[in-house]
């Protein structure tokens, strides 16, 4: 490999420096003259886009390898050692680029397209030549990647993960401290999953390919914790669920983490398993050790993940690190009001207007590789993953940067023109004459909602000892009216000996079933007695009864609404997935099929609740069928349960102070994002003109040393730089934005040294932020010009 990767240095080279030449006879002929007497040439057939031929292509002397004389050509050969057949460089580059932004296009496809092209019959074993040469090429490109980062210095193992995102991990001297230094989302997805190709092994040990053993000892032991009730809306936090998969599947897709920009920083396989929680704690430990503290990581499933965490074995890093672990605005609609209150993203400080959807937008586009990953070996399905991402990283999501922090600074600027419109009305209309307020209703709310997870023991008793003594009462009629049948039969009447008996003997039975309840219900209202310590049975005019009653009237509801919020749970999520790119045209007919009965069923489940809401005292608030279809968050459920107190006068109950809170923390949100806004706009900027700076220099270090190198690392360099100018652009309509307040110039890295400053070196320092921001203002005129040029 490394033969091949030197030529096809000096071939990418030549091809910059020299004319292409057009015709495979001009190429051997260039060559052979070149090389003199001293060559020999070998005979191969070539194969471009539009025309194959066999050419007698020159092997000169300084040639260790013929394959390797054939790529200095531009050819890659299909064999090692004799190859008689070679593809063009550049059609694998043009297959390699057009796969990257259209995976569905498959190798034969292509290869199909050049017989066509050229008239001839498409035959299988070229899509395997084709193939051969495309994990050459690409290798080869491996290499020539790790040429570059050498050459730059890059060779750590964690210095992709470093440098992910220039907006993210980019820090500059003397800038205003973040709460969050990285917000981060990661998920499962089990779209890029492959088909297990089982053969013949020996049995299973605990031998692993590099000769280690695996010690029972080094797995954890699990702890039960409390049961988290918003277990059931998620299948990932199912054990049972997620403990197996499909048999037929290797790995069963992947466990992906992005920055809130949408750069991918890490990518675990989920091996023939669902998605368990050793995967996210995986992350999140690479994570803090590559970046330290205050990480905020956004999982659809906190409030447990959170949980696991603590007690997992880098319990101890995530409170030294202060790890924050945030739920995404796409599945906060799912969980309950009470964990919403603590981890939802308006209500958490730092977390800006982020909703840690990155994910979902990222399974959007990779899952287009999906159908070509599910029949490849490991090995070709790991580089398609890994090829796409890198490609996605560089063309697709730092081209996009700038953009992102344009829009969601003009979004922030919109929010608080409204919010500053909105709030003094309603302040004004509930009474409220400091903002603190809202914090304190916030805490108040999420007081009341704790007071409700758990009954005490003694009204659950209550309620139990009530029903008994119903129960009781019903088996006792029951015994009487069984006791007190009579049937008088006189010796005229019998006729029907046998008849007779068996009429009896059912009287009989059934009175036996009746003194047999009524001794259970017996049994059970005396076991709860000593357990109540009661002395006297209670009787429906004490007044014990009737508060007993009043609180299983009050279950009796709050069961009916448990089932309508579970009902309407899946009706969201169920036209959460009919609008997601990708969802195919049956899948949606199906999906229709299930919201309309899904629909009769809420109808039905909404009469239960009315029901019961008009049986509590006082009757509770009637729904109707529009209010509860349109609820966009289920946590607007949590608030119409009410056991032991009256809430409903207090101001965050009523929806105008629900509204006012709102108004509020998205106001905070907004202004915390424009500061996180500024802040990144200064590291981008300050990026592009380091980056620049640094490769520039890099690139004549190796011209003087390597050529073929620089050449590559010219193309390194450029594959950002195209980017630049619309990235200036962006930063300068963030300035020309009407309310923007903040000031755009140049920084400094903290990546570079940090020697203690001097008087010397501080007055040097002033100087040089001077000219940094002569020139950054310098930059902007320049921008201004060009765009007045533009437009006139």
């Amino acid at each position: 490999m490394p033969a091949l990767t030197s030529s096809y240095l000096e071939w990418s080279h030549a091809q910059a420096s020299t004319p292409a030449r057009g015709d495979f006879a001009e190429r051997a002929e260039a060559e052979d003259l070149g090389n003199g007497s001293s060559a020999r040439t070998w005979r191969v057939h070539v194969v471009d886009v539009f025309r194959a031929e066999k050419v007698n292509l020159v092997i000169s002397a300084d040639d260790s390898y013929i394959a390797s004389a054939l790529v200095r050509q531009g050819f890659m050969p299909c064999s090692p050692i004799r190859p008689s057949v070679a593809i063009m460089i550049n059609a694998l580059e043009l297959y390699h680029v057009a796969c990257l932004h259209s995976p569905h296009f498959s190798i034969q496809a292509f290869v199909k397209t050049i017989c066509d092209l050229q008239g001839v019959a498409f035959q299988h074993y070229l899509s395997h030549q084709f193939s051969i040469t495309l994990d050459l090429y690409l290798n080869i490109l491996n290499g020539v990647e790790a040429l570059i980062m050498e050459a730059l210095s890059r060779t750590s193992d964690d210095w992709r993960l470093q440098h992910a995102c220039p907006a993210c991990t980019y820090e500059l001297k003397d800038e205003p401290h973040l709460k969050f230094k990285i917000l981060y989302a990661m998920d499962g997805n089990d779209s890029l999953k492959r088909i297990l190709c089982r053969i013949a092994e020996d049995e299973d040990s605990h031998e692993l390919p590099t000769t280690q053993k695996c010690s029972h000892s080094k797995y954890k032991q699990g702890r039960r914790g409390d049961e988290n009730p918003c277990t059931s809306r998620w299948k990932n936090m199912d054990k049972q669920k997620m403990k197996q998969t499909w048999g037929v599947y290797d790995e069963t897709g992947i466990f992906l983490a992005v920055c809130q920009h949408g750069m991918s920083l890490l990518i675990a396989d989920m091996v023939q398993s669902g998605e368990l929680t050793k995967y996210p704690i995986a992350i999140v430990s690479r994570l803090m050790k590559v970046f330290g503290a205050d990480l905020g990581g956004g999982y659809d499933i906190r409030c447990q993940f959170s949980t696991t965490l603590a007690k997992s074995i880098i319990g101890k890093d995530i409170e030294q690190n202060q790890h924050s672990c945030l739920v995404p605005a796409f599945h906060g609609h799912a969980h309950r009001r009470l964990c919403q209150l603590s981890h939802l993203m308006v209500y958490t400080e730092g977390l800006c207007l982020e909703d840690l959807k990155t994910c979902e937008r990222t399974f959007s586009k990779s899952n287009v590789l999906a159908s070509s990953l599910r029949y490849a070996s490991a090995f070709h399905r790991q580089r398609a993953i890994n090829t796409y991402f890198s490609h996605n990283d560089a063309y697709e999501v730092y081209a996009s940067i700038s953009n992102f922090i344009y829009s969601n600074y003009k979004q922030a600027l919109s929010i608080i023109q409204d919010c500053e419109f909105v709030l003094p009305s309603l302040k004004c209309e509930l009474g409220v004459t400091a903002d603190t307020e809202f914090t304190m209703w916030l805490q108040e709310e999420r007081s009341y909602l704790e007071g409700l997870e758990m009954e005490p023991l003694n009204e659950t008793l209550q309620m139990e000892y009530w029903r008994a003594l119903v129960n009781l009462e019903a088996s006792k009629k029951d015994l009487d009216l069984k006791s007190a049948l009579w049937d008088v039969t006189t010796p005229s009447d019998l006729k029907d000996y046998a008849m007779y008996t068996c009429k009896t003997q059912k009287v009989e039975t059934a009175r036996r079933h009746a003194v047999e309840m009524y001794n259970k219900d017996l049994c059970i209202v005396q076991d709860l007695e000593s357990k109540l310590n009661i002395d006297s049975c209670w009787t429906p005019e004490r007044p014990e009864w009737h508060d007993a009653a009043r609180l299983v009237t009050k279950r009796t509801f709050q069961c009916a609404l448990d089932h309508l919020e579970a009902l309407v749970i899946a009706r969201i999520f169920k036209l959460s997935k009919m609008n997601h790119v990708g969802t195919g045209y049956k899948m949606q007919k199906h999906m229709a099929k299930v919201l309309q009965v899904r629909s009769s069923a809420i109808r039905i489940a909404l009469k239960q609740y009315n029901t019961a809401a008009r049986a509590m005292d006082p009757p509770h608030r009637i729904l109707k069928w529009d209010e509860v279809v349109e609820y966009a968050f289920i946590a607007e459920f949590d608030l119409l349960r009410d056991a032991r107190q009256d809430v409903s006068q207090r101001s965050w109950a009523t929806p105008a102070g629900h509204s006012a809170m709102d108004h509020y923390f998205k106001l905070l949100c907004a202004r915390e994002e424009i500061e996180r806004l500024e802040v990144e706009a200064r590291r981008l900027l300050t990026y592009l003109r380091d980056k620049e700076h640094f490769l520039d220099e890099s690139e004549q270090q190796a011209q003087a040393l390597h050529p073929p190198l620089a050449h590559q690392i010219a193309c390194y360099r450029l594959i950002h730089s195209r980017f630049t100018s619309q990235h200036l652009k962006r930063l300068h309509d963030i300035t020309k934005l009407p309310g923007y307040k903040g000031s755009l110039s140049f920084g400094e890295s903290l990546m570079d040294s940090d020697d203690i400053d001097t008087q010397e070196n501080l007055e040097e320092e002033e100087e040089e932020e001077e000219e940094k921001e002569e020139t950054s203002h310098m930059v902007l005129e320049v921008l201004d010009a060009t765009i007045y040029a533009n437009t006139t």
